[in-house]
């Protein structure tokens, strides 16, 4: 965002509104400076059951955070609402993340690590998550992804997701629209793409999503995903490595 983060110390207090980020700082080692996260921040399922909820990534709860007293809050342009952190700006130190390919992943979880004083852990999973995604087999063919029904919607180009995909071998098949398109029935039968990736999240398909695609796509691979190794960045990025390894034997 070109903006600059500046603290007194290292963050003692720290309120988080990213769900992946949140997932970080705990792995990271930083959970006891954990002390507010969102109802959509749940990994890990247990250590984050006590830790202070502010509201929604896009509906928080600002009287809440205020009653923290954090002295670091993290948050996304993509997932938070720009009004909300304009206003936490006005009050506290916010590093906001705007990830939209794996190298800017790798990039803020390094920069967490220098404002959580867990620098030496950031750097050790970078190198393991860059470690492991060299050592992921390449994927071959054209992809839809699918992230919601009726409309249908997909990953276009100038999303993570989308970098992600293009990072392990895929040819993004929307890649001539930005962002997250709208596509008919039509459209995608014109595309026929190799495969079709229907996420778990937002929209959780399921196997009858899969069948009513295979009806009109029958030359296409219908694959439902879990859409967190798809579209998380951050520590989430080493652990969807057996996950996509494992899709690579899948799909052969």
């Amino acid at each position: 965002m070109n903006r600059k983060v500046v603290l007194d110390s290292f963050a003692k207090r720290i309120v988080s509104t990213v769900p992946s980020q949140t997932e970080l700082l705990c792995d990271l080692g930083v959970y006891p400076q954990l002390v507010g996260r969102t109802r959509f921040c749940i990994h890990p399922k247990e250590e984050l059951k006590p830790i202070t909820d502010v509201g929604g990534t896009k509906s928080l709860k600002l009287d809440v955070i205020d009653e923290l007293k954090p002295d670091l809050v993290i948050a996304n342009k993509e997932e938070n609402e720009r009004s909300d952190i304009l206003e936490l700006q006005r009050h506290y130190p916010v590093y906001i993340s705007d990830v939209s390919d794996v190298h800017g992943a790798l990039e803020m979880i390094e920069d967490v690590g220098v404002l959580t004083n867990s620098e030496k852990a950031s750097r050790e999973l970078r190198e393991k998550i860059t470690t492991g995604f060299n050592t992921t087999p390449s994927f071959k063919g054209s992809v839809v992804y699918l992230i919601w029904y009726k409309p249908y919607m997909a990953v276009g180009s100038g999303t993570y997701v989308h970098n992600m995909l293009e990072h392990l071998g895929f040819s993004n098949a929307m890649s001539a629209a930005e962002r997250y398109p709208e596509l008919s029935i039509e459209k995608l039968v014109e595309l026929q793409p190799d495969h079709v990736f229907l996420s778990s999240e937002p929209f959780p398909f399921k196997e009858k999503h899969v069948d009513e695609l295979n009806e009109v796509l029958p030359n296409s691979t219908i694959t439902l995903v879990d859409g967190e190794m798809f579209s998380w960045y951050g520590s989430r990025m080493l652990k969807a490595i057996p996950y996509l390894k494992s899709l690579h034997k899948k799909l052969q």
